[in-house]
């Protein structure tokens, strides 16, 4: 409760305010401000893969892409769950977020063979997931390499 120091009909007494005391609400949005800040790069999926690089400008990320990484041991994960190759079309048609007529962004280990990648992407346009995007690490093209040196 907050008092006004302004004399109030010549009494002694402080009289009371029914302003609102706004900085208790300005440290709550504060802290919850950092937790985001924090929380947010931790929503990525946690799958430990060696992308490959491409000097490809970047595009546009959707809200909730739906992520299918190949592990070197050919292990297929959709996000952060483990699948079978022969129920990850399956496992796909599960999320909401997976869509047939939405990206889904294929995260593929350096080691992983070409022709598996490609049974994979092969996996998912049979099963109705055209629309297929490769993730890779953004490298230097190879003329800002050169003028580097």
């Amino acid at each position: 409760m907050a008092v006004s120091l302004s004399e109030a009909d010549g009494d002694d007494d402080l009289g009371e305010s029914s302003d609102i005391n706004v900085t208790p609400f300005i440290d709550v949005i504060l802290v919850l401000l950092i937790i985001f800040m924090v929380a947010a790069p931790l929503s990525t999926v946690d799958v430990p893969v060696d992308l490959p690089t491409s000097t490809a400008s970047p595009q546009k990320k959707p809200d909730k892409p739906i992520y299918v990484s190949i592990k070197p041991d050919l292990t297929l994960f959709v996000g952060e769950e483990q699948v079978k190759r022969a129920n990850l079309v399956s496992t796909l048609e599960h999320i909401p977020e997976a869509a047939k007529d939405k990206f889904v962004f294929l995260r593929a280990d350096r080691g992983v063979a070409y022709g598996e990648l490609m049974d994979v992407m092969e996996l998912l346009r049979t099963g109705g997931y055209p629309k297929i995007k490769l993730v890779t690490v953004e490298g230097v093209s190879q003329a800002a390499a050169q003028a580097a040196h």
